[in-house]
């Protein structure tokens, strides 16, 4: 038991120091935002209060709260300091869901706002900013938060179960696992949306409605298309989503407005689909997959072995 004990506190104190000079760098680089932007643009008012809410948030009080985090740590009040951090946790999933709209806003003022242009400039050229730019630092807050879930969850593995801090840190593990699901579910969602639109651009015309609520990107590839009559393979570019599969082609190199868009060939809804290995199995060149829906049944080929287990498996999960 004294061995174990020795153990524990040997692991807790190495990641208390390491969390506490992960903290001070993490600090010293809000404190360039808020220093060198905050401060003077509410004082110089280059930017209506308005815009600076947008495009900072809540990042002053982010920025109060692991000041007086560091500070605990610094004097080895590890408990009360991570008791009193999670009473702020909650400001970052309302960071991460203001971001998006924080970085529009921010391109936006660039674009028009010639003084707030050069402003940000001058500010980034400062030695201090070791040549990172604004946009650099405002993600900054969301890496934190992932990075606090696996130092609080070190901690609590390496505290005795029957010491009075354990609770504490317990209850923090609890409060930043919880946040940190959140600000990764904003992240997933943001991104999804983002590989929706980036497929609806690549299609030819607005037929095939990619965007629709709900609606995950899986995957994209290109595979072979086997007739069923004996006629040539055809090389077609599928995208897979949670609920349909598309197949495309590339429109015609020469078109004057779709040389570089796909033109959609077919909507596969998978909610009726069943997939099946027809070959792939061993370790031959390639295979065949066959997907079956209520009237038709569509068999693709890749002469790569390790990608067509991958569509298998991400079909069949799609399915499922």
């Amino acid at each position: 038991v004294e061995e174990q004990r020795a153990r524990w506190e040997r692991k807790r104190s190495r990641t208390a120091k390491e969390l506490l000079e992960t903290e001070h760098r993490y600090v010293e680089q809000l404190d360039l935002v808020i220093t060198f932007f905050v401060t003077i643009l509410k004082a110089k008012g280059t930017l209506k209060p308005a815009l600076l809410e947008t495009i900072f948030g809540p990042l002053e009080s982010i920025y109060s709260a692991s000041h007086v985090l560091s500070l605990h740590l610094e004097r080895g009040n590890l408990a009360s300091g991570l008791e009193n951090f999670c009473q702020n946790v909650e400001l970052y999933g309302h960071y991460a869901e203001n971001l998006e709209q924080a970085n529009k806003t921010l391109k936006e003022q660039l674009r028009k706002n010639k003084s707030f242009q050069r402003f940000k400039k001058l500010q980034e050229n400062r030695p201090e900013f070791q040549g990172r730019k604004l946009e650099d630092l405002l993600p900054l807050p969301l890496q934190r938060v992932h990075q606090y879930k696996h130092f609080f969850r070190d901690l609590l593995e390496n505290t005795s179960p029957d010491s009075a801090e354990y609770h504490k840190l317990a209850k923090a593990v609890k409060s930043v696992s919880e946040v940190s699901r959140w600000v990764q579910d904003i992240t997933d969602n943001r991104e999804n949306s983002l590989q929706l639109l980036r497929v609806q651009k690549l299609l030819k015309g607005q037929k095939t409605q990619v965007l629709t609520p709900g609606r995950w990107y899986i995957r994209e590839g290109w595979l072979l298309v086997v007739p069923s009559k004996g006629e040539e393979l055809k090389r077609r570019m599928f995208f897979l989503f949670s609920d349909i599969l598309i197949a495309t082609k590339p429109c015609h190199p020469l078109h004057p407005l779709n040389s570089n868009k796909l033109a959609c060939q077919a909507v596969y809804p998978l909610h009726q689909c069943t997939v099946d290995k027809v070959f792939g199995h061993t370790q031959s060149q390639g295979g065949l997959l066959s997907l079956s829906f209520p009237h038709k049944t569509l068999l693709l080929m890749s002469s790569n072995q390790q990608d067509i287990n991958d569509w298998y498996r991400s079909l069949t999960a799609a399915v499922r």
